[in-house]
């Protein structure tokens, strides 16, 4: 995988890191944090510039936020449940439609980088949801130059040692995306408890 990245760079330079920012955000499977921990790296060995690799990371994961949105916006629920057939899509598409639900605009700031894994579902939920336009898109400005500057500038720090830096972050990455999971799990079952006992307060004094 590292090799097939670091020779699509080598090809394409930020091009590359640009098409799979823009993919990745679409759901697709696409190594994008590894791209641009290769991107960092490369600049740091003066074979790439610091500013087209940024621009293209940041532009890329933008207009592929973008697009999910308007995607969700103009599909609406069909889309949804187009995109959910699938049980375990279906688990994920809750999930990011649970965090929009309640946390709104801030849902979408965390969704691109501390939980990146729910962030193309969470794209597709904030359009089909109504989430308004002008709040997603700061919301994931704001959060996408963090996962930019994140990534890149770990791959230029730690240009020797890409590959270790990659799978760390992916750990790290991966404990968040589950212990944000499991609170609204939590969160989601202290409201159903609320309402049952909200339905049915009489069996709070047996």
């Amino acid at each position: 995988m590292s090799e097939t990245i670091f020779s699509l760079i080598t090809d394409y330079g930020p091009i590359a890191i640009f098409v799979s920012a823009f993919l990745s955000c679409l759901a697709l499977p696409i190594p994008t944090s590894l791209m641009m921990l290769t991107g960092g790296a490369f600049v740091a060995t003066a074979d790439l510039d610091l500013l087209p690799v940024v621009q293209a990371a940041l532009s890329g994961a933008v207009i592929g936020d973008q697009a999910g949105f308007l995607i969700g916006r103009f599909g609406g629920t069909p889309v949804l449940e187009r995109l959910a057939r699938a049980p375990a899509r279906r688990a994920v598409l809750d999930r990011a439609r649970a965090l929009v639900d309640r946390h709104g605009g801030l849902g979408v700031f965390f969704s691109t980088w501390a939980i990146a894994p729910l962030g193309p579902w969470v794209n597709f939920a904030a359009g089909a949801t109504g989430l308004g336009w002008l709040r997603f898109t700061i919301a994931d400005v704001l959060g996408e130059v963090i996962w930019v500057s994140l990534y890149v500038g770990l791959g230029y720090g730690f240009a020797a040692n890409v590959a270790a830096v990659a799978e760390a972050m992916g750990d790290l990455m991966g404990l968040l995306a589950a212990l944000a999971v499991a609170a609204a799990a939590a969160l989601w079952i202290r409201a159903v408890l609320k309402a049952q006992r909200a339905r049915h307060p009489a069996q709070d004094h047996r």
